[in-house]
């Protein structure tokens, strides 16, 4: 066999499969734009990454896998057509909803990546000092748009597939309430998380704490069923949602300012003493840098208690801070310490004074007299 009868051979190959060689050219093209595109966005990335908006970023790495996923549906379904029209398998009839849950699958993917980065931007521009977004606030409105996204989805994908949404919902409706009665207590968590949501008794960082239960701690993540927090031991402790909507809670993170109350005694013997004493304590208090004036600020003799002459002091530091608090507490009561012992005056202790009849102690000195005769 010469070199023509090797190239007749060839071509008419090629032309009884014909389908096989557009099924190859389809994939080497679609390999190839998925390289091309693959390239063009990464340089696109590292050119968006130093911008001064984050928004093109985002926008371009939410796109970047999604995009590749489209572009194999795409050129894969068209080569499967290809061969559906030379075979006429019965398998290839599953192409055509394949490719348009394809293409609503990868929509909704690329949207939810472009949500959750949208949330990680505004969070850190509040970080960074830029605007004002509560925290709770984005997480939550993140996660209403992300559900309906994913429901949205679900509902064009059994429309595309030839299911009746309306049939779809009115099943919804009459088994959402077979599911409510079965998941009463989830139901009751999902909405005890919209309640903290809507109204914000707390929010992500916060230190929040309860009366009613033994629940005290930083909040590390408000979820739809649960709340995280993180105790002062640092143990987590995972919280219903639903019991929030049942107790009370008290937030010192939202303090305006910390409390300084205390009593403080001195000697029965200094009684001449207090009002110079209370004077001083109340001058200090008033020229303190961290006290705030603004405040209720009491300093006066207080109650006569058994083993000293007690007066109290009640006032306010500017910070809200626990540690610079106690700090702040600690100089006022050594101030306090000082403009009493500078007054020629002491702090009380526990004392007992015995009284003692003297008809008791003349019969002790008779004893002791007969004892040494």
């Amino acid at each position: 066999m010469n070199f023509d009868d090797v190239t007749k051979t060839i071509a008419g190959l090629f032309r009884s499969e014909t389908w096989i060689v557009q099924v190859f050219i389809i994939v080497f093209v679609t390999a190839s734009i998925n390289w091309i595109q693959k390239r063009v966005v990464g340089k696109l990335l590292t050119k968006f990454k130093n911008t001064r908006t984050a928004w093109d970023y985002a926008l371009l790495r939410s796109a970047y896998r999604p995009a590749t996923l489209l572009i194999w549906i795409i050129g894969l379904c068209f080569a499967a057509d290809i061969i559906k029209l030379k075979t006429n398998a019965a398998l290839f009839e599953a192409v055509d909803p394949i490719r348009s849950v394809g293409v609503i699958v990868i929509l909704v993917w690329f949207l939810v990546r472009f949500i959750s980065r949208a949330e990680s931007i505004i969070l850190d521009k509040k970080l960074s000092g830029g605007e004002d977004f509560d925290r709770t606030t984005a997480d939550a409105i993140a996660k209403l748009i992300r559900v309906s996204i994913v429901i949205t989805g679900g509902l064009v994908i059994l429309q595309t597939l030839g299911y009746s949404i309306s049939g779809v919902l009115a099943f919804g409706g009459i088994g959402g309430i077979a599911i409510g009665f079965a998941a009463r207590d989830l139901l009751a968590n999902f909405f005890g998380g919209l309640t903290i949501y809507l109204d914000r008794p707390f929010d992500v960082g916060d230190w929040i704490r309860s009366p009613d239960k033994e629940i005290e701690g930083t909040v590390e993540k408000i979820g739809w069923r649960l709340t995280t927090i993180r105790t002062f031991d640092k143990r987590p402790l995972y919280v219903p949602n639903a019991v929030f909507t049942n107790i009370a809670v008290e937030n010192p993170s939202r303090m305006t300012n910390r409390r300084i109350k205390e009593t403080i005694g001195i000697r029965y013997d200094d009684a001449g003493k207090m009002d110079e004493i209370v004077a001083a304590v109340k001058k200090m208090l008033q020229e303190h840098k961290d006290i705030d004036t603004n405040q209720t600020l009491i300093v006066n003799f207080n109650a006569f208690a058994p083993s000293s002459l007690d007066f109290f002091i009640y006032t306010f530091t500017k910070t809200t801070n626990w540690i610079r608090f106690h700090e702040v507490k600690q100089d006022v009561m050594l101030n306090i310490i000082k403009i009493i012992e500078s007054n020629g005056a002491e702090c009380a202790f526990p004392t007992s004074t015995l009284h003692i009849a003297d008809s008791v102690l003349m019969r002790g000195e008779h004893q002791n007299n007969d004892s040494q005769t």
